[in-house]
């Protein structure tokens, strides 16, 4: 019995309605057959739900991200049965390892034909399983509601995190009561710190003679900037940060460092890094790249306090002194009630700024560079003057996500730059920036890849043009996987091996989307394109045709090394 007959509703008809219950506005997918019934059902309720109809399921996944991650609410994808379910996955994991909240629905075929050899059949618990941090498939309609809300439960609470729901067609046609179609959203519950772990680490700070923030994503995830400033600036400690933590202080205060570690960092900003006797990690997993493989902090000189949500994570990589386990923002705040001033010692901030100024006078001798190809630094230079308040960027791995990391700088503290860290999958940025403009309605979003990256995602152009979104995408054109390519120079003695493939004309293939392009290979062309791109009122691009990764000088420990 359908939901306008009283008292019954249809499975598909729940999850419409249970998503509407916790708030959902958007939902990025694509269809299916084994998606029919879920269709139907968003087709014909009165929900407000707005489905984002996406050309590849990945994409679906990565703008469910970007918008998680940028709104501060869960991101919400869908995808059929079979492929969908396996091409849903690339952006399930990567929220997953990002801490973002974000549900995964996936339709599959009926119990009843389980064993049977059925179109599409596999096991999605199975398959899911290493992706999420909860997952389920449903066998009756009537646990709908319940798993529903355990997998909303489980993305809001402790670290966050993705959750995927396995929903089979012949569940989706089922029915049950009404009266069971309940949504719990009470939102996220926010975990404490251990009041005494927040002494320790206050006492461990007061006696350091050079403490150093190292900040990861969640500080930001918690909302704790202004917290993490608070702490900083009574204590006199500088903040440096993670690519996914870039955000969490204003870059141009005077204790910002910048992004530290093998990716994005420099030899000035290492060099605050090596300054420090003791290193305060927070919502940082201190993982091979902020630590560029555990060396910076150096684990024999450098004393740790390491703050995370997620008790697994302090210890596992440093000895480490104090841990405090809880919300970033709850536990900076409780710091900043205990600590009494300033460090004994300090880093000197003259120092920091010295640092800081080495780093920008060595960028920006490059960044007024005429020579072509246009250098990468000088597309950060003219982008970075171009873009308007309150811009989102998302960056692909690459060459964007490093040189944007390391010199992009960020004015004013909050989430407006994204890069996915957790396992850089190129394709992101072009899907990424849909789901950040339904985050941010109101700001410009500029997504920077390569070409390597354009051609993983570039049937999304259709999606932006058919949304008419005003998104402005730039690619950084080289002819190559760049980043494979300047490994194989530095570690393999520049044998160059299946690296390389042809020059595309990004600018006409987006133009034949019907996307507003330009095309710049002289480096006076740039600022002007750029600026007339991000002016625009629809889609455009902008293709730069750049020097080679393998010939600049990315801030890249190991090639510099």
């Amino acid at each position: 019995m359908s939901a306008e007959r009283g008292n019954a509703l249809t499975g598909a008809e729940a999850v419409v309605r249970i998503l509407q219950g916790y708030g959902v506005e958007i939902v990025f997918g694509l269809c299916g057959d084994t998606s029919l019934p879920l269709y139907d059902a968003l087709a014909r309720l009165d929900h407000g739900i707005t489905h984002v109809l996406t050309r590849d399921e990945r994409s679906a996944a990565y703008m469910a991200d970007a918008y998680a991650r940028l709104s501060g609410r869960v991101g919400v994808c869908e995808g059929p049965s079979g492929g969908g379910a396996t091409y849903i996955l690339p952006g399930v994991v990567e929220a997953n390892e990002s801490s973002v909240p974000l549900l995964a629905i996936t339709s599959d075929i009926s119990v009843s034909s389980r064993g049977r050899f059925t179109l599409t059949e596999i096991d999605q618990e199975a398959l899911f399983r290493p992706a999420t941090k909860w997952n389920a498939v449903i066998d009756r309609a009537a646990d709908i509601p319940g798993t529903m809300r355990a997998a909303f439960s489980a993305m809001t609470t402790g670290r966050p995190g993705a959750a995927h729901i396995g929903l089979p067609f012949d569940v989706q046609r089922g029915t049950m009561d009404e009266e069971d179609v309940q949504a719990d959203p009470a939102g996220s519950r926010r975990t404490a710190p251990d009041p005494e772990a927040v002494r320790n680490a206050a006492d461990a700070i007061a006696c350091a003679s050079a403490p150093l923030f190292i900040c990861g994503g969640g500080v930001m995830t918690a909302g704790g900037e202004a917290a993490l400033l608070a702490v900083a600036e009574k204590i006199g400690a500088p903040v440096a940060t993670t690519v996914s933590g870039k955000g969490s202080i204003a870059e141009t205060h005077d204790l910002a460092v910048g992004v530290v570690g093998s990716n994005g960092g420099t030899p000035e900003t290492r060099a605050v890094v090596e300054a420090a006797d003791l290193a305060i990690f927070v919502g940082c997993r201190a993982g091979s790249v902020t630590t560029e493989r555990w060396r910076f902090p150096a684990p024999e000189t450098t004393r740790i306090v390491h703050v995370d949500i997620d008790a697994r994570v302090p210890g596992a990589n440093y000895p480490t002194e104090v841990a405090v386990v809880g919300d970033a923002r709850l536990a900076l705040e409780a710091l900043a009630d205990v600590l009494d001033g300033a460090a004994p010692g300090r880093i000197d901030p003259a120092f920091v700024a010295e640092q800081r100024e080495r780093k920008f006078a060595a960028f920006d001798v490059l960044a007024r560079s005429d020579e072509t190809p246009i250098r990468p630094e000088r597309l950060v230079s003219a982008l970075q003057r171009a873009l308007p308040d309150a811009a989102v960027v998302i960056a692909d791995p690459g060459t964007p996500c490093p040189y944007l990391s390391a010199y992009l700088v960020l004015e004013k503290p909050g989430r407006r730059f994204v890069s996915n860290r957790a396992h850089g999958a190129l394709g992101y940025a072009m899907p990424a920036a849909v789901g950040a403009h339904f985050a941010r309605p109101g700001a410009k979003c500029v997504a920077v890849m390569g070409d390597g990256s354009f051609a993983f995602a570039a049937g999304e152009l259709e999606t932006v043009v058919r949304l008419g979104l005003p998104i402005t995408f730039v690619v950084v054109s080289n002819a190559s996987f760049g980043w494979i390519k300047a490994g194989q120079k530095t570690g393999y003695g520049g044998r160059y091996h299946a690296v390389d493939f042809s020059r595309s004309d990004h600018a006409r293939i987006a133009e034949a989307y019907g996307v507003r392009s330009w095309s710049v290979s002289e480096p006076g062309d740039l600022a002007p394109a750029l600026e007339a791109a991000l002016a625009h009122d629809g889609p455009g691009l902008v293709d730069v045709l750049c020097q080679p990764l393998e010939e600049a000088r990315a801030p890249v420990s190991e090639w510099v090394a």
